[in-house]
């Protein structure tokens, strides 16, 4: 397929490499900045750099949309299609219908729209093994749909058909098990650094803890620790500690000690 990207950011970066070895053809890379599209595009075979929003006269049967959701109603406004391509964005709150409003609102040609949602954490030059990388796969065309699906087949075992409201919620868990959890992570180590101990040290529960929770259908039935097991003595202790090194970092303790209890005493 002859696809092209709208973005140069961490997805567009992963997406348009895996597509590529996937044997498609990268046509165009457009960026506000232009460096970033022209070093995508040095990472790729025969891709050029798009000027401007206007791909009218592009060969791209896939236009790809892989910037943040509150940028993509601005590119939409601006961007010149092709009659008949398709069009889709990566976001996974943006719902379809939404997306499909915009277009049929700005754009002067009738184009087909969809979902082409990578579920993952993403971050230039950080290796990943596309073939276990999920993606959720949405347009309102079943001829479109099944085109996604057929793509992201060449690139991932895991695709999956699901619609704005699935895909919405399973963001929200993302957010949960990614976003907050490196930042639970990054208060652990910022909390070892300013006392001068390792980081290191608490690599080997961390292996253990997301082991076991991958390994199991209930993450929870792998929860331990002081707030478990209802231990205020030692609660108490870490809050004395925290109170006097980061209000934050109380605040978070203290809520998350408060609903882990709640949620094993209802159990």
């Amino acid at each position: 397929m002859k696809i092209s990207f709208v973005g140069s950011g961490n997805v567009a970066w992963h997406l348009a490499q895996a597509f590529e070895d996937a044997g498609h053809w990268i046509c165009e890379v457009y960026s506000r900045d232009t460096q970033k599209a022209r070093q995508l595009a040095s990472y790729l075979y025969d891709t050029d750099i798009q000027p401007d929003l206007n791909f009218s006269e592009s060969e791209a049967e896939l236009i790809v949309i892989a910037v943040s959701d509150d940028t993509i109603e601005s590119i939409i406004e601006r961007i010149v299609l092709p009659e008949g391509v398709i069009l889709v964005h990566t976001s996974g709150t943006r719902s379809l219908a939404e997306f499909q409003k915009l277009v049929e609102i700005y754009s002067d040609v009738y184009v087909h729209t969809g979902v082409f949602y990578p579920l993952q954490t993403f971050t230039k030059e950080v290796e990943m093994d596309y073939k276990e990388l999920p993606f959720c796969i949405e347009s309102k065309n079943e001829l479109i749909e099944n085109k996604l699906i057929q793509l992201a087949q060449t690139v991932s075992n895991n695709v999956n058909r699901m619609d704005s409201d699935e895909r919405f919620i399973l963001h929200v868990a993302a957010v949960f098990a990614s976003n907050f959890t490196n930042h639970l992570l990054t208060i652990s180590h910022c909390l070892l650094e300013k006392e001068q101990l390792k980081f290191d040290l608490l690599k080997p529960l961390i292996q253990t803890t997301f082991r076991k929770a991958l390994e199991s259908d209930d993450p929870s039935l792998g929860q331990t620790g002081p707030a478990k097991r209802g231990d205020w003595k030692t609660t108490g202790r870490h809050l004395e500690y925290l109170q006097e090194t980061d209000e934050d970092w109380t605040e978070i303790y203290r809520l998350l000690t408060d609903k882990i209890r709640n949620f094993y005493i209802s159990k």
